[in-house]
């Protein structure tokens, strides 16, 4: 097969030469079937089975971005093959689970007549609540992110929240005085740290106070200060009219 003996410096030369691509994957056949033939546990034929094509296109891709300085290239080839092959078998399986639109089903409350299209229209907005699911996730991995920095956990925020009246009424205060005077928000986001002190002397709410709820302080503050419209709903709702809404 004149097979060289260093076959990365023979991959470097190839680089950009479509040709000599083509060749070394032809000289490569064998170990590109073997690949092949471990993963779908049996030896693929050569114009039937597409996994043969893609594994060559893989070990083709493999050629163009191998790095001498990383590695071995017959190893990257072959997680690269491995790769692909398990791209095209979920490809295929999403494919097999198609369901023809006009099937019957036959599990609608005795109306066997009924099919899968009569059920899209059915006032129930499944794509929305799908969109919202993820823009909900979304936001919430990049909350947990901003938290995170200011070495606060989602947990953190449950149980730290004031369980009495007159405790949420004096964080509302201090919030609301935050949200008025941005040069608070700045100093937050600047330094990682609720500036305590001046935010007690300004909205009159006792210093242990805002120390001992610091972290609902910290997250109700970022939530409502980066865009956060999603997270707002659901950290220990604070009512509009008595101080803080959702702006």
């Amino acid at each position: 097969m004149g097979l060289s003996k260093d076959i990365g410096a023979r991959v470097c030369a190839v680089k950009g030469d479509a040709h000599k691509a083509d060749e070394l994957v032809r000289d490569y056949l064998p170990f590109i079937t073997s690949e092949t033939a471990k993963f779908m546990a049996r030896r693929p034929v050569a114009g039937v089975d597409d996994e043969l094509g893609i594994a060559m296109f893989a070990f083709h891709e493999a050629t163009q971005v191998y790095d001498r300085q990383r590695g071995a290239f017959l190893t990257l080839a072959a997680r690269m093959i491995r790769n692909r092959l398990i791209d095209y078998r979920r490809r295929e399986a999403r494919h097999t689970r198609v369901v023809s639109l006009d099937a019957p089903q036959f599990e609608q409350d005795g109306d066997e007549n009924k099919t899968l299209l009569d059920q899209v229209d059915s006032g129930h907005d499944e794509i929305g609540e799908r969109h919202t699911r993820a823009a909900t996730r979304t936001e919430i991995e990049e909350f947990t992110r901003m938290l995170a920095s200011f070495e606060v956990k989602l947990t953190d925020v449950a149980e730290n929240c004031p369980k009495q009246e007159r405790t949420l009424d004096a964080c509302r205060r201090a919030l609301t005085y935050a949200r008025e005077h941005r040069d608070m928000l700045d100093r937050l986001e600047r330094t990682g740290k609720l500036p305590i002190s001046d935010l007690a002397e300004g909205s009159g709410v006792e210093r242990k106070t805002l120390e001992r709820h610091r972290k609902y302080l910290v997250a109700l503050l970022l939530a409502y200060t980066n865009g956060f419209e999603i997270i707002r709903g659901h950290l220990c709702r604070l009512d509009a009219h008595q101080g803080v809404d959702a702006r």
